[in-house]
């Protein structure tokens, strides 16, 4: 095979082998294919498109380019939950916990926060001693043992995905349905999940912009599932807004722990028990996700989710003293930010409260960025609610008085204030395989 007849194939519309595409991953990673052909693959595809059986063969060769992990519990489907990404999604830390629960093993490898969305293991990181990093062997034993283990993705998984998500980012082919499905289901399938929930959410704080972006990224994976043998199901919800009350670490944390306790704001709670049920689903432990609610929520009734996210915690090392104390690190000033006119709160851009916050130190600009724990937003008032002028909306919390003023700015453009709301419900909807 030459790599210049594979880019010219595809380039022509036509769909690539199983062969052919284990021939482009394994030669990329091996050395033997340089960047710039595989930058012109990654166009033509873009142009181009992928088949259903073409993704899932090319997430496949990545899954096969690296380790694999496999965690077998008699009786018992282990699943794993992915997120898109967004702004105050804390939903892993609270569906972990309230899924394994009720009996349904979760094993989740998760990434850090880059740009104005934040990362799952930057969020437990806050947690004093909790150790996000751990062998396979021990990421297997404590799925084992506890139902539950949440850890920093390892290195030597998908190494295919790393080089060829370096090279997309930089030559305006991330943006390809095909391509963004096989770097996310590699990584699950990868890292040991035998049934997949995804949220793939939409809107100004998510990568996918409309509703109809997400469905297509969403069917792409579901898709991906079914084609190798993975129950995989695909939750769409709505990412206009941040989720829940709290954005940066230490704040989500502290709201997760509010949530299962039963405690949590409607438009968090109701994705997270969506995700679970279906998690419990795939999971066996019921046939509908009706029934499913039922049990997730006598299950944060009687506290056992509460008492599997200290387990959790107190697993990977984390000081569930200062936990339950709530003594989680909070950066020293703490400003408010104050409504400009009253009226109704129409909108709250997503994505530029997720960059306010990193500008105040939540997040990271780039790779190097060191991250402040302790630093973010929280909001006094969420879309629909009616306002005072001069009434406090949202506290900031930050180490750095200099980066005030530039969050503060941004966050006057991220609201809308109008005379009048009509309010709505919180949109989920799923796709199923």
């Amino acid at each position: 095979m030459r790599m210049a007849d594979l880019i010219a194939k595809k380039k022509d519309g036509l769909e690539l082998t199983k062969e052919e595409l284990n021939f482009i991953i394994q030669g990329y990673v091996q050395g033997r294919i340089p960047d710039y052909q595989i930058s012109a693959l990654a166009m033509a595809i873009c142009f181009q498109g992928m088949t259903a059986e073409e993704t899932a063969d090319l997430t496949m060769a990545m899954v096969n380019s690296g380790e694999q992990v496999e965690i077998t519990i008699p009786g018992k489907i282990v699943v794993d939950k992915h997120s898109s990404g967004g702004v105050g999604d804390k939903t892993t830390l609270i569906v972990g916990p309230l899924v394994a629960a009720c009996g349904v093993p979760v094993a989740k490898m998760s990434g850090r926060g880059l740009g104005h969305t934040g990362g799952t293991i930057d969020k437990l990181q806050s947690i004093p001693g909790l150790n996000v990093e751990m062998s396979e062997q021990a990421f297997r034993a404590q799925v084992k043992e506890i139902g539950l283990a949440i850890v920093a993705q390892s290195d030597s998984l998908v190494p295919a995905d790393k080089k060829l998500y370096s090279l997309r980012d930089v030559t305006a082919t991330v943006d390809s349905i095909p391509l963004i499905a096989s770097s996310i289901m590699s990584k699950k399938i990868a890292s040991g999940a035998q049934a997949i929930v995804l949220d793939v959410k939409y809107g100004s704080g998510a990568f996918m912009a409309t509703e109809q972006q997400a469905r297509e990224l969403a069917q792409a994976m579901v898709d991906i599932g079914k084609n190798v043998g993975r129950d995989t199901v695909a939750i769409i919800s709505d990412m206009g807004q941040p989720l829940g009350r709290a954005v940066g670490n230490s704040l989500e944390v502290l709201e997760a722990m509010e949530c299962l306790q039963g405690k949590g704001p409607q438009d968090l709670m109701e994705v997270c028990l969506e995700l679970a049920s279906w998690m419990l689903v795939l999971g066996k432990i019921t046939d509908t996700t009706q029934r499913a609610r039922v049990i997730l929520e006598d299950v944060l009734k009687q506290g056992k989710a509460w008492d599997k996210f200290l387990e959790f915690v107190s697993a990977q090392g984390g000081d569930i003293v200062k936990l339950k104390n709530k003594e989680l690190p909070l950066s020293p000033l703490k400003i408010q930010f104050q409504a400009p006119a009253q009226g109704y709160i129409q909108n709250i851009d997503a994505r530029k409260v997720g960059t306010s916050a990193m500008i105040l130190g939540a997040g990271r600009e780039n790779k190097e960025s060191t991250i402040d724990y302790g630093a973010g937003i929280y909001f006094l008032k969420k879309t629909g609610q009616q306002v005072e002028k001069g009434e406090p909306l949202m506290e900031l919390y930050t180490s750095d008085v200099q980066k005030v003023q530039p969050a503060l700015n941004l966050l006057s453009q991220a609201l809308t204030i109008s005379d009048s709301y009509e309010p709505e419900e919180p949109k989920v909807s799923a796709v199923v395989c």
